[in-house]
């Protein structure tokens, strides 16, 4: 029986409770969802060609009780082994949690049941987002796991609108969030993409959004949301501050949220290519970031930083004078104290435009107060005030706006303050 996307959603839902009650968090199920999802959609894009018929979906659909237990483990040690990199990448250092051969049956069976295209029309993929949102809430205290406000994603992609035909790249993805974003901005603007060329079309698909994730699980997490969305551009899986890093370049927009990018490197970062190499890793990827747009006068940025960054005076001097050298720095959003969790004393959005030459280009920074009197938490916070900044930093004439939360500074003033950028040093 086909089962609706409704249905599968309380599914979903039940699964995970119930796996739950063994003990396996909402992001193993996620992981074990990822892999069985893949394995779904191999089967109904009639891509089987990719997989040896022994560990396709029809035959894990075959399986029951212990040999199932037994086939799934076999299946996936194998396909993290022996097939494309795509496969590889899904199921690299892959296992299972399950531990119960039925609770495994009742989610192979859920998903057998699904009709495959009804759900992608009904949202699959954001079933599987707000799964990822949830995984989220759950590890807000660990390491590895961090998260940007969709609201706030959505406006960033706004006020930078990629276009069609434009590289876009994250190059600290995690689940590809802000790409998806870029990419569902694009599709509004061409009709799915119909409006374009079949070659343009191609193009969105494959090469358009990009990202680099350091964490393999996240990665893994990353390529399935992408898959769910229709995008199949590469995340590589690596460290942009290695030298893997250097090979991303030439993009005519650069997403990214690095507040959690707070790690004190132990050494001097090993890519060559930095002018200013330091050991806080927030500064040396953004020094990547506006090294890898192209420097044409159009390329663009938004990135996500903390105040400490922002305000750094040893070699966030040097490196935030180079940005507003290289770039124009248009604007900058302050963003409530608390965003970001508990520990978040304060972050900002910096956008910035990469100029045709190497010197002075920014004359003048636009600045949107967020933080001051602003709760996160208020339940009308993103809707109140984003239509504000929104308005402010496309206005045609931005002096006549009339907003006590919206000023500007020179780059003489700036640069007599030690190049800082965050809330406090602006606002004294």
């Amino acid at each position: 029986m086909i089962m609706k996307t409704s249905e599968l959603l309380l599914k979903f839902s039940d699964s995970c409770q119930m796996l739950g009650a063994s003990k396996i968090t909402t992001h193993r199920f996620a992981t074990e969802l990822t892999y069985l999802l893949f394995l779904k959609m191999i089967d109904e894009k009639e891509l089987e060609a990719c997989l040896p018929e022994k560990y396709s979906w029809a035959s894990l659909v075959k399986k029951q009780g212990i040999e199932l237990k037994r086939f799934y483990n076999e299946l996936l040690t194998n396909l993290s082994e022996n097939y494309n990199s795509v496969t590889r990448q899904i199921y690299v250092g892959s296992h299972s949690s399950i531990a119960e051969p039925k609770n495994l049956e009742k989610m192979i069976r859920c998903i057998d049941a699904l009709d495959w295209y009804e759900a992608k029309t009904e949202g699959l993929a954001i079933t599987f987002e707000k799964l990822l949102d949830k995984v989220v809430a759950e590890n807000k205290n660990a390491a590895d796991f961090f998260f940007t406000p969709k609201r706030l994603i959505d406006l960033m992609v706004i006020l930078l609108a990629p276009q069609p035909g434009e590289r876009c790249n994250d190059p600290v993805c995690g689940t590809f969030d802000f790409m998806i974003a870029a990419d569902q901005f694009v599709k509004a603007q061409t009709d799915n993409n119909f409006m374009l060329p079949l070659e343009a079309q191609e193009f969105q698909i494959c090469q358009a959004f990009t990202g680099c994730e350091a964490i393999h699980e996240s990665q893994r997490l990353g390529l399935m949301n992408a898959f769910l969305h229709d995008l199949e551009g590469e995340i590589t899986l690596g460290d942009v501050m290695s030298s893997q890093g250097q090979k991303l370049k030439n993009y005519d927009l650069i997403l990214t949220n690095l507040v959690f990018e707070t790690k004190h490197e132990m050494e001097l970062t090993t890519r060559k290519d930095l002018t200013y190499p330091t050991k806080e890793r927030a500064l040396n990827i953004l020094q990547h970031i506006y090294r890898s747009l192209k420097a044409d006068g159009n390329a663009r940025a938004g990135v996500i930083l903390t105040d400490a960054v922002l305000a750094n005076e040893t070699e966030g001097i040097a490196i935030r004078h180079d940005l507003m050298n290289k770039c124009d720095l248009q604007q900058v959003l302050f963003l409530p104290a608390g965003l970001f969790g508990a520990n978040d004393q304060g972050s900002s959005v910096l956008f910035f435009t990469r100029g045709q030459t190497e010197k002075n280009n920014t004359k003048e920074v636009w600045f949107y107060d967020l933080h001051t009197g602003i709760n996160p938490c208020e339940k009308a916070f993103e809707s109140k005030h984003f239509n504000a900044v929104k308005k402010a930093f496309t206005a045609k004439n931005r002096h006549k706006i009339k907003d006590i939360r919206f000023f500007c500074r020179s780059r003489d003033v700036l640069r007599n303050n030690y190049e800082r950028l965050d809330y406090h040093s602006i606002n004294r």
